[in-house]
Parts: C-alpha cells; sequence; structure tokens
C-alpha cells in the first residue's frame, strides 16, 4: 500500500516488500501497559506505519541528528503526543538513516512534519514552529485535550498582568533562545523589559531585528512604549505641577499615565485635550493617541474603542 498526496495524485512512498507477519505492532502495547504513541520508523516499520493511518491519524516528524530546530522541535512534539493521549501517532523518521525513505516522502529540508490518513497525506508544516502554533494547527484536526496546560505565552501574559515582568521576561528570553527565528518572541521580549524599565536594552533588542520586523506595527508599537517612558514627566515634575490645568499639564498627566500603562485613563485625558484644545503642541494629542494605539495593536479592546471615539470627534 502506497501513500498518495490527493492534491497530485503522487505517490509518497513505495509498497515496501517485508511481509507483514514480520513487523511488530508499533501502536501496541503489552498488556497493562498505556498505548505507545511515540514510535521511530524506519525500512523495517515504514510500511506497517502507513497502514495503520488508516486507524490512527499519523504525524511523521522528518528529523536530522545535525539538525538545531529539529532539536528544538522534538520534545514539543513528544509532550503534545502524550497529551493527546492516542488520538495520533508520532512516527519519528531519521531521514541521514533512512533517505531512500525520505526521498520518496518529498523531503527537501527538515524539520518537515506530516500529518498523514487513511494512506494519504492530509497536512504538513516546515519549521520549528512555536508550540502555540502547532497547538493551532494540530487544533484543525483533533479536539483539544482536557486539562491542557497553559502555554508559555500564556504563562507570560499572565505574569505581565500580575505585574510579574521579569518573570514573564525570562519566559520570553527563553522562547527566543528556543526560536530564534520566531521573531515575535524577541519583540514580547523587548515588550517586558520595558514593563521592568529597562528602555534601552529593550531597544537593543528591537534594533537587532531583522528591517522588515524591525518597521512592523509590533515592533512599532513597542518603540512607542518605550518613547513614552522617555518623554513622560518623572514624579517631581509631576508634583511640581501642582494644581495646574492648562493644555500643558493636562497633556503631560495623560502621557504620565499611558507610561504607566494606565492606558485608558490616559487615552480619555488625550482625548479631552484634544476637544478643548486642538491646536495645543502642532495637535500632540491627536498624534501622540495614535502612537498609543500603535503600542496596544490594532486589535486591542481600547484601540478599537478609542478608534471609534477620535473618528467620532473628527467627523
Amino acid at each position: 500500500m502506497s501513500i498518495v498526496d490527493p492534491r497530485t495524485g503522487e505517490p509518497l512512498t513505495a509498497d515496501t516488500s517485508a511481509p507483514q507477519e514480520a513487523q511488530s505492532q508499533p501502536a501496541q502495547a503489552e498488556a497493562g501497559e498505556a498505548p505507545k504513541v511515540i514510535i521511530d520508523v524506519d525500512a523495517s516499520n515504514i510500511q506497517q506505519v502507513l497502514e495503520l493511518s488508516m486507524q490512527v491519524p499519523v504525524l511523521l516528524d522528518c528529523w536530522a541528528p545535525w539538525c538545531g530546530p529539529c532539536k528544538n522541535l522534538m520534545p514539543v512534539l513528544e509532550k503534545l503526543a502524550r497529551e493527546y493521549q492516542g488520538a495520533f501517532l508520532l512516527a519519528k523518521l531519521n531521514i541521514d538513516e533512512n533517505q531512500e525513505i525520505a526521498a520518496q516522502l518529498g523531503v527537501r529540508s527538515v524539520p518537515d512534519v506530516k500529518l498523514v490518513s487513511q494512506g494519504g497525506l492530509v497536512d504538513h508544516f516546515q519549521g520549528a514552529l512555536p508550540e502555540k502554533e502547532i497547538r493551532e494547527w494540530l487544533g484543525r484536526y483533533f479536539p483539544a485535550p482536557e486539562d491542557v496546560p497553559a502555554s508559555p505565552e500564556d504563562q507570560a501574559a499572565e505574569a505581565l498582568a500580575a505585574g510579574d515582568a521579569a518573570t514573564a521576561r525570562a519566559i520570553y528570553q527563553e522562547l527566543s533562545q528556543q526560536y530564534p527565528d520566531h521573531t515575535p518572541y524577541q519583540v514580547e521580549l523587548a515588550r517586558t523589559l520595558v514593563a521592568e524599565g529597562r528602555g534601552e536594552e529593550a531597544r537593543s533588542v528591537l534594533d537587532n531585528l531583522p528591517p522588515e520586523e524591525r518597521d512592523a506595527a509590533p515592533a512599532r508599537g513597542v518603540r512607542a512604549s518605550i518613547e513614552f517612558g522617555e518623554e513622560a514627566p518623572s514624579a517631581e515634575e509631576l508634583a511640581a505641577l501642582g494644581e495646574r490645568d492648562d493644555s500643558e499639564a493636562q497633556y503631560l498627566r495623560a502621557l504620565r499615565r499611558v507610561a504607566d500603562g494606565d492606558y485608558e485613563p490616559g487615552l480619555e485625558g488625550l482625548l479631552a485635550l484634544m476637544k478643548a484644545d486642538r491646536a495645543y503642541g502642532d495637535d500632540a494629542a491627536r498624534k501622540t493617541l495614535l502612537r498609543v494605539f500603535d503600542a496596544l495593536g490594532a486589535d486591542h479592546p481600547l484601540t478599537v474603542s478609542y478608534r471609534r471615539k477620535l473618528f467620532a470627534m473628527l467627523y
């Protein structure tokens, strides 16, 4: 039995001639043991694994010993295979030791992960995707297992929300080292550094991004956060304003709130200033509102809400 790519109709593997009764049952366990969900694949059992895909989907991880990203990806796939408790079988193929099989599968670079079901290729991805993205990919085909532990990204978000920027930074430092080509992790690392008041370090992280990522909206937003911290008045300067309620004092108070992450009162103050004195600072209130939207991101609820208010005021 050969495996066929349903998109092209071309076979992905050739049949093997080894008799089935001489091959082991990779997904069956001894009596009393939990089913095996992770196996190694080679010429002795590849045909049986493909036949097994008629009963249970097979996630085929094509890897190589010299491949750094493969070493990062494999533990994640193994962890997920155990979490899914037999929803799919994780089959690991060392392409160096099985070059003919790799060629038949059309593997050109590793890691290359193929989802095989009913003897056919359903989908695949290449590269060491982060765990969160792999979970999303698996979610297209399998219901999520119960009691899934929080992803590292979720743990970092919870830490930031609790005011523990150091823990969030440590998580993104580890993720950035594990996935050096995944620039969103580096942007988030910079964001946690800003939350710790380490703006120069955050700027250095952003400066080392590829040019196209350096100028993209997420990085621009973090840069805006750094600038707010640099531009906002200190506590002493804020206290020196006393009871002043002129446009400059209103602007500085709003800017301090934004720099402190107290976004909604800051946005409200900027909107009020724009309504009362549009000309202040060469339209500084409106320009700063747009920078805050950049810092929060286009999908943030406050961005959506205050863009609507800004639009209503302008038009």
